[in-house]
């Protein structure tokens, strides 16, 4: 259900592999990690992830999706529109970090893990991660975001609120500082994927 007044989901992108969030072939996803946002996102809300791990590039936007569709991971995974998110580990670097990895087996409905960014290096499941992403059963799409992994912008205050946190995510900002931020946003005029992940470099 969309809420009359967007949120704004900020957390910070530990790792950006355009893995997660996963921003080619036209949409920006949350497929994996960040259950919590996953969770209690809606549509219409916004997500805004900020690197604080790049010597440089502290408080600095990695991206901001507005999330315009929310699906299941089996919903995700047999959708034609996202089979080209389907990772590839012997493809491109692109390819290789596809985030739709997940689905239930049809006769024993456990989860399974394709061969991906949150496998083993053997390609096995990594149990630990199919634990911690599949909690919620929920994933974030959208066509309204952009993207700049290792170019993104400085993020200024908004109303003497900082988006960026050092843990964890922020979602309680107040509704004048949603609305400032999204004007903010629509006025840079830049849209899609703009810049290559920070771990690509």
């Amino acid at each position: 259900m969309r809420r009359m007044i967007p949120k704004l989901h900020s957390y910070t992108v530990a790792r950006d592999y355009g893995f997660a969030p996963n921003p080619f072939h036209g949409f920006c996803t949350l497929a994996t990690c960040k259950p919590v946002i996953r969770k209690s996102a809606a549509l219409g809300d916004w997500i805004v992830g900020t690197d604080s791990t790049t010597e440089g590039r502290i408080g600095r936007l990695v991206y901001a999706m507005c999330v315009s569709e929310i699906m299941s991971f089996d919903q995700y995974w047999n959708d034609p529109r996202f089979l080209e998110k389907r990772p590839f580990m012997y493809g491109s670097v692109q390819s290789a970090y596809g985030d739709n990895i997940y689905f239930r087996d049809p006769v024993t409905e456990e989860w399974r893990q394709i061969d991906s960014h949150h496998s083993f290096e053997d390609g096995s499941p990594n149990l630990n991660n199919v634990r911690r992403d599949t909690k919620t059963n929920r994933v974030l799409i959208s066509e309204d975001f952009v993207y700049w992994g290792s170019s993104g912008p400085e993020v200024p205050s908004f109303r003497g609120h900082k988006l960026r946190c050092r843990r964890g995510h922020k979602s309680s900002f107040p509704p004048e500082v949603v609305e400032e931020f999204i004007s903010w946003i629509r006025g840079l005029g830049e849209r899609g994927y703009c810049g290559v992940p920070t771990e690509w470099l």
